[in-house]
């Protein structure tokens, strides 16, 4: 893809979304930024004018997707926006967190997509990057919620690819792992640690929290590769943005489902001394 026309990222106020929306614009595309709080956007627009990046902000809450002023010209939609929380044993988790996951990742991306979708293939041309998880490739407890509401959005993709080749539009699914940003930093503490009976398997979890830090890449790497994804006519539907999340990827592609399982349970779940 040549890097001419609108690029629409969510989420883009700060970490993975702000790093994209800026490398879009630096690639050659004008952008438009949502942004759920536009107070909180005018360190991304100092930036954007700062590189001479033709970059605007429209207010977005996934909770509550409102009409987005779309152009003709849209090519690039990245489905970046999300929350992630409650890390709980899906016995206590509270479904009121679960029901904001799935509104949040899930079915806001979709009522972004409605929009956007219509632009793309009467264009006959687009491409749609949905910024997933790669937590969805490790069966790690607690996680549960966040993870579904990803899992869903890899499975819509898979399902758009279908429907969408015929009418030029690219998909892909770009799974990160660690990138240092605030969503890395409020996932330290797991609050299954408060519920005895699972206590021991989230303090291992936080004892990991070291050797996820240390192979964390910034927004600003991640976002060169997410943008290199966007533009390569010939890649794969799913990819990530840096080497944690590549291993994971290849490793779910190349064992079993109950491989993974067995190694995952190895991790979390020790063997009882003899």
């Amino acid at each position: 893809m040549d890097a001419h026309g609108t690029a629409l990222v969510t989420g883009a106020n700060r970490g993975i979304g702000r790093a994209v929306a800026l490398e879009l614009g630096r690639r050659g595309f004008s952008v438009i930024a949502t942004v759920r709080d536009p107070a909180t956007a005018g360190p991304l627009l100092d930036d954007a004018a700062a590189a001479g990046i033709d970059l605007t902000v429209q207010t977005l809450d996934l909770m509550a997707v409102a009409p987005i002023d779309l152009p003709d010209d849209l090519r690039v939609v990245v489905n970046n926006a999300g929350m992630q929380t409650g890390y709980l044993p899906v016995e206590a988790v509270p479904l009121d967190v679960v029901r904001d996951m799935v509104e949040t990742n899930y079915v806001g991306a979709v009522a972004v997509l409605q929009q956007a979708i219509p632009i793309l293939r009467a264009r006959g041309e687009g491409v749609i990057c949905s910024v997933t998880s790669a937590s969805v490739l490790l069966a790690s407890p607690f996680y549960g919620a966040y993870r579904a509401s990803k899992a869903a959005m890899s499975a819509l993709c898979e399902t758009m690819v279908m429907e969408l080749a015929p009418f030029g539009i690219r998909v892909v699914e770009v799974l990160p792992g660690p990138v240092d940003t605030d969503g890395l930093a409020g996932s330290e503490y797991v609050a299954a640690v408060e519920h005895e009976p699972y206590a021991d398997a989230a303090t291992r979890m936080m004892g990991s929290r070291d050797m996820i830090r240390a192979v964390a890449v910034t927004p600003d790497a991640a976002a060169v590769r997410i943008v290199d994804t966007v533009l390569a006519d010939d890649g794969p539907l799913r990819s990530s943005c840096d080497p944690m999340g590549d291993d994971l990827l290849e490793a779910w592609r190349s064992t079993s489902d109950q491989e993974r399982i067995d190694r995952d349970l190895a991790r979390y779940v020790p063997k009882a001394s003899p």
